[in-house]
């Protein structure tokens, strides 16, 4: 199957390789239930030695740069206690940490959670975390300008392989809110 964005050589329904990604994608790929059908999130091989976005890009199609998403994982911290969040934006933009995110949170400070925390909490590998299969109860906040396109490039899971998901999907994620701005230039 051809790759709807990217110059990527194959693109499988990610319900047909559950075996390529991690356990927690792959069960998320496995009881999908959004109106968004399974089969329409691709999964496309790449190379972990191109993962720098210049690099990524200048391989497989520029066009990449302005449909790709990072997900990263965040911590808002509230007197003592700690909560964990997703937030999903362009990867032409960074995350607001301290304005939108601290206030749909509710804490009194976030910031990016360290990489043991990410990795072990998710039970996915740095540099390849996804919003596919984030541990349950998580807020997975997702600026508006992804759910906008129609595929976005994210990652799979662990750094070797993308996903290649409808921007609306991410609107039916378990915890999902799509919000104006959690992304800036």
């Amino acid at each position: 199957m051809r790759a709807p964005i990217g110059d990527f050589d194959h693109a499988t329904p990610a319900p047909a390789c559950l075996d390529r990604l991690v356990g927690p994608v792959a069960d998320a790929v496995r009881h999908w239930g959004g109106a968004v059908p399974a089969e329409q999130i691709l999964y496309v091989e790449t190379d972990p030695a191109w993962a720098d976005t210049a690099v990524f890009v200048e391989h497989y199609g520029r066009d990449l740069l302005e449909r790709s998403a990072n997900c990263v994982v965040v911590a808002g911290r509230r007197g003592g206690g700690t909560s964990l969040a997703a937030c999903v934006v362009l990867s032409t933009t960074r995350v607001d940490v301290n304005g939108v995110v601290r206030r749909q949170l509710g804490a009194r400070k976030a910031s990016f959670a360290p990489m043991d925390t990410a990795t072990g909490e998710t039970g996915m590998e740095y540099g390849g975390i996804t919003p596919v299969g984030l541990p349950e109860g998580w807020p997975v906040l997702v600026d508006s300008a992804v759910v906008d396109l129609p595929y976005v490039l994210v990652g799979s899971g662990r750094r070797r392989g993308k996903l290649l998901v409808p921007g609306k999907a991410f609107a039916e994620l378990p915890g999902a809110v799509v919000l104006e701005g959690l992304g800036i230039a």
